[in-house]
């Protein structure tokens, strides 16, 4: 068995999951006006740039149809470890209902 391939088709499949994840994140900023960049550094004010996040803020991701309920949105990143991102977007969703 050629571990090592299995391994790098794992990884590969973890990126373009994650690169999912990031875009709908993106999209849902979109759809409630919000800056994606300006949610994630608050979430992680001791990074610094996201370069997958700006890459997928640069270009054209096609889902301009695409509507992404809040707890979907909160699922997500809680799917993939993003606790912080997801108590930052949960404090949005509370604005919203504020408002």
């Amino acid at each position: 068995m050629d571990y090592k391939n299995i391994d790098q088709q794992i990884i590969q499949k973890y990126k373009e999951d994650e690169t999912l994840m990031i875009r709908l994140f993106v999209k849902w900023c979109a759809n409630h006006q919000l800056e994606p960049q300006i949610l994630y550094q608050k979430a992680y004010p001791s990074q610094s740039v996201n370069s997958a996040l700006m890459e997928v803020v640069e270009s054209d991701d096609g889902f301009e149809e695409l509507h992404i309920d809040n707890e979907t949105m909160l699922d997500v990143l809680q799917l993939f470890g993003n606790d912080d991102l997801a108590f930052v977007v949960a404090d949005e969703i509370e604005n919203f209902k504020s408002i």
